[in-house]
């Protein structure tokens, strides 16, 4: 359940506006929900990630059609459904899909370092090979492409061959878990 301290119908009307702030306070506020449910359908954590990034990805980039009559949390776990069950079905029939151009997917400033940005870059760089080993490989890979490799949103999601919604999303969630290890790794010295 989303935090009481958030105001979250501002919070949608922000990310209407495509407010990254607004973004990730409901990307963090909602993720566990998400997460969960996925979890709970899938029993893969792997799976359960993935399909968790895409409904984020996708919940971004349709916020305008976001009707606040129902509960978001409900939208996005609809969303979310949707997504499994369209996964289970590409699985199923094995039949190769013809992705149709993206839409143009939400935007995330590439220029403005976050507090996750300004945490990850204070350490040194022996020490943050370390944490970022201790984090999922494909974790490990989009930071690697991100922060080593110097490539932009759009290159990495020609690297990977996943849409771009779906590389910020990835990226911010790396970000935050990588953040997590480093801030708990200072709080044990």
């Amino acid at each position: 359940m989303a935090p009481q301290k958030i105001d979250l119908p501002l919070l949608i009307e922000k990310a209407k506006d495509k407010n990254e702030k607004a973004f990730n306070t409901l990307l963090n506020s909602f993720w566990s929900d998400v997460y969960n449910f996925q979890f709970s359908k899938t029993s893969n954590q792997d799976e359960a990630q993935d399909i968790t990034i895409k409904t984020f990805a996708k919940a971004f980039e349709k916020i305008h059609l976001y009707d606040n009559k129902y509960a978001f949390k409900t939208w996005l776990i609809s969303i979310s459904k949707n997504l499994l069950i369209d996964s289970y079905r590409k699985n199923k029939t094995e039949t190769i899909s013809i992705h149709k151009k993206e839409s143009e997917a939400y935007k995330i400033s590439d220029d403005a370092p976050s507090a996750e940005d300004l945490l990850i870059n204070e350490q040194n760089l022996n020490r943050l090979l370390n944490y970022i080993k201790q984090l999922k490989p494909h974790h490990q890979e989009i930071i690697n492409l991100r922060y080593f490799h110097e490539m932009s949103y759009k290159e990495i999601a020609e690297a990977l061959n996943e849409p771009i919604g779906n590389v910020k999303v990835k990226l911010l969630r790396a970000k935050k878990i990588l953040a997590t290890v480093i801030s708990a790794r200072k709080n044990n010295r």
